[in-house]
């Protein structure tokens, strides 16, 4: 694969299901506030550490609010050498009205 592909949720869950990595880039408070389950959050500052662990190789769906920045993240993500990138097609909002029960909060910090 040479540049990445949208995706709706349903397809996007398939793909969880057979191992498929998510990350969410939208911003630390609205991740922290719900993100879809098992997602990791990507920002300026864990990327390099991101690409530095991850299995370039194993499918990346990359999400954020409704489907436009994760654009730009995924083809950033298809040039840093990622095999499979897919963007998730209506953003987080869409996965949350498909599967809410597969949303998740962080962990309170208090």
């Amino acid at each position: 694969m040479s540049e990445f592909k949208r995706i709706a949720p349903q397809q996007a869950q398939a793909l969880r299901e057979q191992g498929a990595v998510v990350v969410d880039v939208r911003d630390p408070q609205s991740f922290a506030l719900n993100h879809i389950a098992g997602s990791q959050h990507l920002d300026n500052h864990s990327l390099h550490d991101f690409i530095a662990k991850a299995d370039l190789d194993k499918p990346l769906i990359v999400t954020c609010y409704h489907g436009n920045s994760s654009q730009s993240a995924a083809a950033y993500l298809v040039g840093q050498g990622f095999a499979e990138v897919y963007s998730l097609d209506g953003g987080f909002e869409l996965w949350r009205a498909t599967y809410p029960e597969e949303t998740a909060q962080a962990p309170s910090q208090e």
